[in-house]
């Protein structure tokens, strides 16, 4: 029966380091709220609702002056950048236009040999039917 008792003083002295652990573990976390609350209240009283209004707003206005500074910064430099587009397209864009006179050019140009070609061989063919017309009658 000794070795029982002995058991049983074990189990229980186990028990009892479990319990204090877990009563050790629980004290250290439910410190922590009450150690932030305190905290939170120390630091509450060093300042008035209204000096916290201010400074609240004050980072506010600091915040969006920022955005919009941010803001034109962006924008500029999207205008730099539609600018230089634009000033591509216009160089392409004269490029083809002048790319399309050239062509006009040249058809115009065999326009006119075609039609000078043309020409000299109307007059040709013209009196040709012009005298077979003039037999015909005559006969």
């Amino acid at each position: 029966m000794g070795k029982l008792k002995t058991y049983q003083e074990q189990i229980q002295e186990i028990v009892e380091k479990g319990i204090n652990a877990a009563e050790e573990q629980q004290k250290k976390l439910s410190a922590k709220p009450f150690e932030y609350a305190e905290k939170l209240e120390s630091g509450a009283r060093e300042y008035s609702v209204k000096s916290l209004r201010e400074r609240y707003y004050g980072y506010s206005e600091t915040l969006f002056e920022q955005l919009r500074s941010l803001n034109l910064r962006l924008g500029g430099f999207a205008a730099d950048v539609v600018s230089k587009l634009e000033k591509e397209a216009v160089e392409g864009t004269e490029a083809v236009s002048d790319a399309v006179s050239d062509a006009a050019d040249d058809v115009t140009s065999v326009a006119q040999s075609t039609k000078h070609k043309v020409d000299t061989k109307k007059p040709t063919a013209r009196k040709s039917t012009a005298t077979k017309t003039t037999n015909t009658a005559s006969a």
